[in-house]
């Protein structure tokens, strides 16, 4: 595989960030859904849940 060097632009225009943004973002969205499943859990008088792709979580 042949690898080409960046060009003067490329190397000046590069700016790194997005693997830490996209982290960050899921990072926050997966503690948005975990939240959400524990208040379910605790509002609800039978106390289970169930997540698409067959996930179930009951309170015990």
């Amino acid at each position: 595989m042949d690898k080409v060097p960046l060009t003067e632009y490329e190397l000046e225009n590069t700016r790194p960030g997005e693997a830490i943004t996209l982290a960050g973002v899921m990072a926050i969205l997966v503690t948005a859904i975990v939240v959400v499943v524990v208040w379910k859990l605790y509002s609800t008088s039978d106390g289970s849940v169930t997540l698409p792709g067959g996930y179930k979580f009951v309170r015990s």
